[in-house]
């Protein structure tokens, strides 16, 4: 409409154009969001199985000090953990699949931030192995599971963001998976 030559704009046609463009830039940073999880979580399990697959006796050694499974199968858990954590962020890095590897994830991450408060409520003195390494801290010092668990629990949150909303940018799901799905 037009008053002597002055355009007026309707108040809801301001508020929805407004409202879009909220939704809009909410969406970006929530698509840059799940894409930083799924990149993230992607390079700690590569990182983590990598060095693991390095020494496989290694790892079954850091399983069985945890205490949880039987030794004979410690060293079977120790080495098909880091073939899991590699396959899983392949999966992750390409997204291809990523709610199914987003879940496996985060089986896995509940699986680790029990074993962790285990060791921890047991009074037990141990380097976690998650990177690698692992084993009985000497002289019996305290060790702090804190930072453990909480890098255990952010990683799962990324998970669960990504198990929720697995649609990210730069990944192989949108070619492959119906995009009306």
């Amino acid at each position: 409409m037009s008053r002597g030559g002055q355009e007026t704009v309707d108040a809801s046609t301001t508020d929805v154009t407004t409202t879009a463009a909220v939704r809009a830039t909410t969406g970006h940073w929530a698509g840059a969001a799940r894409l930083v999880a799924r990149l993230l979580l992607a390079a700690v399990l590569a990182y983590a199985g990598l060095v693991k697959i390095g020494d496989l006796t290694e790892a079954g050694r850091t399983v069985a000090l945890y205490r949880i499974v039987p030794a004979d199968s410690a060293q079977l858990v120790g080495g098909v953990l880091p073939f899991v954590e590699v396959a899983l962020a392949l999966l992750l890095a390409a997204g291809l699949a990523t709610r199914a590897a987003a879940a496996g994830a985060a089986v896995l991450l509940v699986a680790y931030a029990a074993a962790i408060a285990s060791v921890w409520a047991r009074g037990m003195s141990i380097d976690c192995g998650c990177f690698g390494g692992g084993g009985t801290l000497s002289g019996g010092a305290a060790r702090g599971y804190a930072l453990d668990l909480a890098r255990d629990l952010l990683l799962l949150g990324a998970a669960a963001l990504l198990i929720r909303n697995p649609r990210t940018r730069y990944a192989l799901d949108g070619w492959v998976l119906d995009p009306k799905e």
